[in-house]
């Protein structure tokens, strides 16, 4: 078996192996992302709601958190903006964590949508910044002082916040039905909440 070519069609997670540094911390990004989608594809709502130990995390929990993430990331930090309608229902008024929760009202479909429709949002957002003007430029978020945030600091920190829930999401999904792997196999598409 060969290794997989990087962003083929049949693997369009794998980042280049050499190219410039936006399309490396992107790449990086968007294998985590495709990966983390892997790990939650195609559960019913009782492997969604599975937990581990006395954990209450769920890969629908994540699936819900990583979404609000998206766009909490690419319109509220990046451009100062509110979040998008879909979020309007949010419960975090009674509860911080609301997007770690599961609610009666997250539906697998839902759970799915929601999820493929920030990522789809925040990829396209990333793609046109960078072409329009690389990883240096400054976002609306500031730090603590005032100084400027870069795209590069909020694409990290993305990166980062995949690492750990894509860490979870592999223990989680091994305890439901043993799947296992560090990559979707060549090929592989989403199954749920096209």
């Amino acid at each position: 078996m060969s290794d997989p070519v990087p962003g083929s069609e049949e693997t369009p997670w794998e980042p280049p192996l050499s190219g410039t540094e936006a399309e490396h911390v992107v790449g990086a990004l968007d294998r985590l992302r495709w990966t983390f989608r892997w790990k939650a594809d195609g559960l019913d709502a009782a492997g969604l709601a599975a937990t581990l130990g006395p954990s209450t995390l769920s890969l629908g929990a994540l699936l819900k958190h990583l979404a609000v993430q998206e766009d909490y990331a690419f319109f509220v930090k990046l451009a100062g903006e509110e979040m998008p309608p879909d979020w309007d229902d949010n419960g975090w008024d009674e509860d911080e964590d609301w997007d770690l929760t599961l609610t009666p009202e997250d539906s697998v479909e839902s759970l799915y949508r929601r999820y493929n429709a920030a990522v789809a949002r925040s990829r396209t957002t990333l793609a046109r910044l960078v072409a329009q003007g690389g990883l240096d430029q400054p976002i609306a978020r500031t730090g603590p002082d005032g100084e400027a945030v870069s795209l590069r600091r909020l694409v990290l920190d993305h990166v980062e916040e995949y690492g750990r829930h894509t860490g979870h999401a592999d223990l989680l999904r091994e305890s439901v039905d043993g799947r296992v792997g560090e990559d979707p196999p060549p090929g592989w598409r989403p199954r749920s909440g096209s």
